[in-house]
């Protein structure tokens, strides 16, 4: 059983960075791709940015982020990062990371895709 644990989120004002980190324990880190998915108020979940198993030299980003926000890994940590930059009040939202162990998944970009949930992590940015 995989449990993720999200961390780093908090209040920023707009143009301002947060860095989000998902801690993960059980299992083998390294062979999940990962991903980082966010729900605002009276929304659905949306997703935010993905990275490959392994070595994580595949990512892919929503649009709404792209240029801002940066989706890294560390597997001697069990970690996987999510830095936010140039923040937007748009950006306000409950952030979760997700695991999956489906090996036919390199990039997950819906949330079927993925096997396990953090609790999540509230980030709220003001204008």
């Amino acid at each position: 059983q995989v449990q993720l644990v999200e961390s780093g989120g908090g209040l920023a004002q707009a143009g301002g960075s947060l860095r989000l980190s998902c801690a993960a324990s059980g299992g083998t880190f390294s062979s999940y791709a990962m991903g980082w998915f966010r729900q605002a108020p009276g929304k659905e979940r949306e997703f935010v940015a993905a990275i490959s198993r392994s070595d994580g030299s595949s990512t892919h980003y929503a649009n709404s982020v792209k240029g801002r926000f940066t989706i890294s890994r560390d597997n001697a940590k069990n970690t996987v990062y999510l830095q936010m930059n140039t923040l937007k009040p748009e950006d306000t939202a409950v952030y979760c990371c997700a695991a999956t162990t489906r090996r036919t998944v390199l990039i997950g970009v819906t949330t079927w895709q993925y096997d396990y949930w953090g609790q999540g992590t509230q980030v709220t940015v003001s204008s």
